[in-house]
């Protein structure tokens, strides 16, 4: 039963993880709807290693670019003036916030935040925060446009993510659009933006698998590969998407969710979880 539902897991991240509609909330919610044990922080953060190694994959040409342009730029002056400097360091500065965030309130992700009632809270206002982005944002602008300060905003807002029901890319992407940029350029970023700080929280937790968490090692990394494959379909078909259309059938479903699980918590259906406070 353990591998089954470290499957059903894994299909649930691989779809959620790049939609804006937030991948830890699902994984918080849906074991809910199953009558299945909450599967922790610590699954959470490891199965993310899955959909990231996706994104590796699917964007290697741009991080082999980037990540060999800013190296050059250590040790040449010249090298410095390249575009693919200014990016690396926009994904080294944009990783920060979320880094020293995600240590100071450990105790409180892996407990407080994933309670029903902030999770279905944030659903619902982030999705309405994505909305408003999407309406008032100019959509103008490519990525070869970002700058410093846009870079650290885009990092701040990817931070929020660490309050499931935030949604890592929708965060960012909603920033993205608030700061005038193209939805395809928002939504490229993201995923890069994402890599160092998914693929270092999943490290830094495969100490906690088999712990205090629902899943063991090898439903763990059953539940990564399945990730793995699915989140590689959601991001050739998402890129597609964006293109042509907007992200208000997200703001529909996340402002859906986040009502629906508001009202099975309050009647007491399901069980919010972890206590807040």
């Amino acid at each position: 039963m353990d591998f089954l539902q470290a499957v059903v897991l894994g299909v649930i991240q691989g779809l959620t993880e790049f939609l804006p509609i937030s991948s830890s909330a699902h994984l918080a919610i849906f074991p809910k709807f199953f009558g299945w044990d909450d599967p922790g922080a610590a699954y959470t953060a490891v199965i993310q290693i899955g959909t990231e190694l996706a994104v590796l994959l699917y964007f290697w040409r741009d991080i082999w670019t980037i990540g060999s342009g800013w190296v050059r730029g250590v040790f040449s002056r010249e090298a410095r003036q390249a575009p693919e400097w200014r990016m690396g360091w926009f994904v080294i500065i944009g990783s920060l916030p979320i880094v020293v965030l995600g240590l100071l309130l450990q105790d409180a992700i892996d407990r407080e935040f994933r309670n029903l009632w902030v999770i279905g809270t944030t659903l619902i206002v982030l999705g309405i925060v994505l909305g408003i982005a999407e309406r008032v944002g100019r959509k103008s602008s490519p990525i070869e446009d970002l700058t410093m300060k846009h870079a650290i905003l885009l990092g701040l807002a990817q931070a929020g993510a660490l309050v499931p029901g935030v949604s890592r890319s929708g965060a960012t992407i909603s920033m993205g659009l608030f700061l005038g940029y193209e939805r395809a350029a928002a939504t490229r970023y993201a995923f890069l933006l994402a890599i160092p700080a998914v693929v270092g929280a999943g490290i830094y937790k495969l100490k906690d698998i088999g712990g205090d968490n629902a899943y063991g090692v090898g439903p763990t990394v059953v539940g990564t590969v399945v990730s793995f494959v699915v989140g590689l379909a959601v991001i050739h078909w998402l890129l597609r998407y964006v293109s042509t259309h907007s992200y208000t059938p997200f703001v529909v479903y996340r402002i859906g969710l986040g009502a629906l699980v508001l009202v099975l918590v309050g009647t007491g259906v399901i069980a919010a979880g972890t206590t807040v406070g």
